[in-house]
């Protein structure tokens, strides 16, 4: 059984920085796809950001370009999500998200594609 369990949130002013942890438990971490989605309050759960298995290809949203960097240490099962310049509207409840082996290569933007999720941790950006 896999599971993931998110951790690192919490209430950080405008301008500042958090760091997102996922630990993955069970099954062989690699060569999943890994991602983070999130979810604001009254809004549909949205891509954040998505590695590939070999940490080679990384894609981000829009929003997030420049200011978040995801990463995954193998070694350690476990993916990170760095937040940096954080503002008011990155306030959301972050999921981390992990795809099945069998799919194999996915593009990973899509919350479809991913088989296992995380509780959820709030970040609460204050202006």
């Amino acid at each position: 059984q896999v599971r993931l369990v998110e951790s690192g949130g919490g209430l950080v002013q405008a301008g500042g920085s958090l760091r997102l942890s996922c630990a993955v438990s069970g099954r062989t971490f690699s060569p999943y796809t890994v991602g983070w989605f999130r979810q604001a309050p009254g809004k549909e759960r949205e891509f954040v950001a998505t590695t590939s298995w070999s940490g080679g290809s990384r894609y981000y949203a829009d929003s997030v370009r420049g200011r978040f960097t995801i990463s995954r240490d193998d070694a350690k099962n476990t993916v990170y999500l760095q937040m940096n310049s954080l503002k008011p509207e990155d306030t959301a409840v972050y999921y981390c998200a992990r795809s099945a082996q069998w799919r194999g290569v996915v593009d990973g933007r899509f919350s479809y594609e991913y088989d296992y999720w995380g509780q959820g941790t709030r970040v609460t950006v204050s202006s």
